[in-house]
């Protein structure tokens, strides 16, 4: 594979890359066009765009990894359009930006800047008071890995820390001995408060001139997150008018900052976004952005995601059988539905499938569904919005079986009135393997050239099949036969596995079989040569 670095990473993240015996290339920003046409993968920080025309010139990649926490110099929806997984290291200067946020609050708790200046202009301002962060109450706005690490040195420095965070449990923020409050009341409580979370439409200006109203008068703010946060004019007034003790943020929402209204202002603090800008953090985060690149096109393991859910090692290892059920399922019922024209995708999940991750199966499942009738390939990453775009409905649903194999997956393909449906499980070597089509039992494995057929249950069907494909030159691997009544002349159906390349022009002579009401050729990837199919 060919892996480009675009920016400036750590050497021991360099290194990794280099084990795995790809291709890592280095170059300027002027050669980047060029080298991306082949490349798999792109690591970058934050200097290097990542438009959708440069998208547009990668036709094999795969993923880009912005080692980093902001993806805003990466076109997120040309890149999961194009079926580009991004990934970020989101906890990889969690201690530089949790560190750096108090270097803020210190320096405003005790007017270090206004201190430091007026030494270098030859004055000595003994009066100047300060204030103990020791007993006072600190209010985080976030309370994910940064907002973790500034809790933990927060109760160090003895405060009370207060969080307001809708997607954290109030058991995980008791751990961390934090109350977990609504967000007007952190405001109203707060002596310090200090955002971390991720800008949204939710959190856009979240620190406007309501919020600040709200506030006790002498609360200081912080912000080592997101400049968009805070409506930098409503924060100015409440500075200038004495509303806020002081203010210090590490980022704005221009950066530089051109026409801020808050700069030149004597209560506030400010620092060109470098929170997470340490030696360590640097290291960190260009060794953590290689390894999540290197285990993705490696292994298929995602970690850190932006664009789809993440999945940790325990998780992928769970689940990568039943995404390959899946992806098979899905091939299966989009070459064997009455109509090529189907509107409907029906997924029911039983057991681990439903327990361990749906939505990622779901995707599987669209992957082999659409790539059986689209031009464009897709993958985990836009096989949800390829859906979408087509038009087709996908529904989802739960059952707890009663019996038979408890960890299954069924997924339907339906045109109006017409529909089929194919059962599936993974058998304890891993392997995928079909349980039954229609609901009538049939166990097989997934795999290879598959002769589908249907036919009225009379004697001699079998033999005459057997007969027809030995007469054709073409053998039988595997015949696995299920019948929906045991009653003369019911429906039964049959897959039966075939060697070699299979001419599709063998239908004829299989349709032409008295009893025969439908014969397709079911084409599915092989398995793996080291599993032993249970028969």
């Amino acid at each position: 594979m060919k892996i480009i670095v675009a920016d400036k990473i750590s050497e021991r993240g360099i290194e990794l890359l280099r084990k795995t015996g790809w291709q890592i290339v280095l170059p300027v920003a002027a050669a980047l066009p060029n080298e991306i046409a082949d490349a798999d993968g792109l690591i970058v920080r934050s200097a290097t765009r990542v438009t959708a025309e440069l998208l547009d010139k990668a036709e094999r990649l795969r993923v880009v990894g912005r080692a980093g926490v902001g993806v805003d110099n990466v076109d997120m929806d040309a890149a999961t359009r194009r079926g580009v997984l991004v990934m970020n290291t989101p906890g990889g200067n969690a201690v530089s930006v949790a560190e750096h946020t108090f270097a803020l609050m210190l320096a405003l708790a005790r007017s270090v800047p206004q201190s430091n200046a007026a030494i270098h202009a030859g004055r000595w301002e003994k009066s100047s008071t300060g204030m103990e962060l020791r007993g006072k109450t600190l209010g985080l706005v976030g309370l994910g890995r940064v907002g973790t690490e500034v809790a933990r040195r927060g109760r160090a420095l003895e405060m009370k820390v207060l969080a307001y965070d809708p997607y954290v449990t109030q058991t995980a923020a008791r751990e961390l001995d934090v109350d977990l409050i609504p967000f007007e009341d952190l405001l109203r409580r707060s002596d310090v408060i200090s955002l971390h979370t991720a800008l949204s439409p939710a959190t856009e200006k979240i620190i406007n001139a309501a919020a600040l109203a709200q506030m006790k008068r002498g609360t200081r703010l912080i912000n080592c997150a997101r400049g968009e946060l805070i409506d930098e004019d409503a924060l100015a007034e409440a500075l200038r008018s004495g509303h806020l003790a002081g203010a210090a943020v590490d980022t704005f929402a221009q950066e530089p900052p051109k026409n801020s209204p808050l700069i030149g202002l004597a209560n506030f603090i400010a620092t060109p976004h470098i929170g997470g800008s340490t030696a360590e953090a640097q290291e960190e985060v260009g060794t953590l952005i290689a390894q999540q690149v290197r285990e993705y096109l490696g292994e298929g393991l995602i970690r850190n995601a932006v664009n789809m859910p993440a999945l940790s090692a325990e998780q992928y290892r769970l689940l990568r059988p039943y995404l390959e059920l899946g992806e098979r399922l899905g091939l299966l019922v989009a070459q064997a539905a009455p109509s090529a024209s189907f509107s409907r995708i029906r997924i029911c999940y039983a057991g681990e499938p439903a327990e361990l991750g749906s939505h990622v199966i779901r995707s599987a499942v669209l992957i082999g569904v659409l790539n059986s009738v689209l031009d464009e390939k897709v993958n985990l990453v836009n096989a949800s919005q390829a859906a979408a775009a087509r038009g087709l409905i996908v529904e989802e649903t739960t059952r707890r079986r009663e019996r038979g194999f408890p960890n299954t997956l069924e997924v339907a393909a339906a045109d109006g009135g017409a529909e089929l449906t194919v059962e599936g499980t993974v058998v304890q070597d891993g392997s995928p393997r079909i349980l039954s089509l229609d609901g009538i039992p049939l166990e097989a494995p997934l795999e290879g050239t598959l002769l589908l057929t249907r036919n009225r249950d009379v004697p001699g069907v079998i033999g005459m099949i057997g007969t027809a494909l030995g007469n054709l030159g073409v053998n039988i691997a595997t015949f696995a036969l299920g019948r929906r009544t045991p009653v003369h002349g019911a429906e039964a159906v049959a897959l039966v596995r075939l060697d070699g390349k299979v001419d599709p022009s063998i239908l004829e002579n299989i349709r032409a079989i008295p009893s025969i009401t439908e014969a397709r050729l079911i084409r599915l990837p092989e398995l793996p040569k080291d599993r032993v199919h249970p028969q």
